[in-house]
């Protein structure tokens, strides 16, 4: 669940702490609402981030699946670059998912389908 803010995060210098680090990271937003923290209990949500001013959420991940948000501009460029290990963290979760859930790719598999349809149309 989400609820408006009454101010909502806008421009740069918005200090945001990562709990897992306890680490302050300085970010740009843009956004005017916030997650409920009660609507994540008892989810497969973990809060990963909150805001240092008002102590809302601005991070999540999910427990079971490799997915995470970030409810700022990690990206924030040009702006400061606190968050950008984010980027490193999404490749080496996208990695991990790969190695340890192999699949052919959907590629491969679109084109065995299309050749068994052409041989089936030429027949």
């Amino acid at each position: 669940d989400t609820s408006k803010l009454k101010f909502g995060h806008r421009g740069g210098n918005h200090p945001v702490k990562e709990l897992a680090t306890n680490r302050c990271y300085i970010t740009s937003q843009n956004h005017g609402y916030t997650v409920l923290e009660d609507s994540v209990s008892g989810t497969q949500l973990e809060v990963t981030h909150i805001n240092n001013n008002d102590r809302t959420i601005e991070g999540l991940k999910h427990t079971q699946f490799p997915a995470f948000s970030v409810q700022y501009h990690p990206e924030a460029a040009p702006g400061p670059f606190d968050s950008s290990y984010l980027f490193d963290e999404f490749l080496q979760m996208i990695r991990t998912h790969k190695k340890d859930n192999p699949q052919r790719p959907r590629q491969a598999q679109l084109a065995e389908s299309l050749r068994g349809e052409l041989q089936y149309a030429q027949k």
